[in-house]
């Protein structure tokens, strides 16, 4: 069974990301008009590689043995030893792709490529076709297993996608969790999980309800993000018009193609805290003036008009005592 074509932005997605991994930035080298470049065999050899396939694709049953050509292609004037590998696809937490870096060991794809040479000497201004075989495990689980044949040399590495269904019944399911609504930051944060085992490009909807109704209504909308099974992103969704002060209810609704639909909820109060810092400060000075006039007057009562003659009868008292004993004193 050989491959055919499919993706050509996943298959430039791959190669960025099988850059950012592998031996080193992609440039060009000594000062050669082009680098060298791998894609797909474009089959008769004839054409240049970048008019074929922009990626690998496979289906087959677990056990089967599937095969195809990469071409390395060396426009410059120096030969070029080109190292190749196998590797895993696979998401980073934000949604970018990413591959299985060269110390890493793949347990998916990556390891059911076997290559006719792990390093292949390209002439100047030649292209060299590399066969190699994609070995299915016979208990390989139905669905879709991205990876990636990752080559490198001279500073250079490319990636190229290669996608394999395995046979059997596939599910496309995902679920949107841990919905955070951001009031500071005037932001939605959320995590999707494709939880079946085909890959997903989901779409999402967002919709929130204030106390007096309706603040946001966004349509579904195609998210930058392919989804791998088995996989969780965390994404952000910006809300810049977001109230000042409202109780809010915010609605998140995602949905991928295969009949995957999820829906998740959160509730958040926007409160402008440092108006309400400012309006308590005044309230407790208030108060606090309230409280000091009240016990002023408080005192005055206890210490009333009388309290002077009061003093003064004791004192009389006090003469007429001394009298009635004949203390001269």
């Amino acid at each position: 069974m050989t491959f055919s074509a499919r993706g050509a932005l996943c298959a430039a997605a791959l190669a960025l990301a099988a850059a950012a991994v592998g031996a080193g930035p992609v440039h060009a080298d000594g000062g050669d008009p082009a680098p060298w470049s791998a894609a797909p065999s474009s089959g008769g050899g004839t054409r240049p590689a970048k008019d074929g396939r922009p990626s690998f694709y496979a289906e087959g049953t677990p056990g089967a043995v599937l095969r195809d050509t990469l071409s390395v292609t060396n426009p410059g004037p120096k030969p070029r030893t080109i190292s190749l590998r196998g590797a895993d696809a696979g998401n980073t937490g934000s949604g970018a792709l990413s591959v299985t870096p060269a110390k890493g060991t793949p347990k998916d794809t990556g390891a059911w490529l076997s290559f006719a040479k792990r390093q292949v000497k390209v002439p100047p201004r030649t292209r060299a076709e590399v066969p190699f075989t994609l070995t299915v495990p016979t208990n390989a689980m139905p669905g879709d297993h991205p990876g990636a044949i990752v080559a490198s040399g001279g500073g250079r590495t490319v990636g190229v996608r290669v996608d394999l269904r395995v046979d059997g019944p596939t599910l496309s399911a995902l679920t949107v969790e841990r919905v955070d609504v951001d009031t500071d930051a005037g932001s939605i944060s959320y995590d999707l999980v494709n939880r079946g085992n085909t890959v997903l490009t989901p779409k999402l909807a967002v919709h929130a309800d204030g106390v007096l109704g309706t603040l946001l209504d966004r349509p579904a909308r195609t998210l930058p993000v392919e989804l791998l099974p088995g996989r969780r992103v965390s994404l952000t969704e910006p809300w810049a018009d977001a109230p000042a002060l409202d109780s809010v209810d915010v609605e998140l609704t995602a949905t991928a193609a295969g009949g995957a639909r999820d829906t998740a909820t959160a509730s958040a109060r926007f409160v402008p805290w440092g108006a309400v810092a400012g309006g308590g400060a005044l309230l407790l000075a208030a108060v606090g003036a309230a409280l000091h006039l009240v016990r002023r007057r408080g005192r005055r009562r206890t210490e009333g008009p009388g309290s002077d003659d009061g003093r003064e009868r004791v004192g009389a008292t006090r003469e007429l005592a001394r009298a009635g004993t004949g203390d001269e004193r």
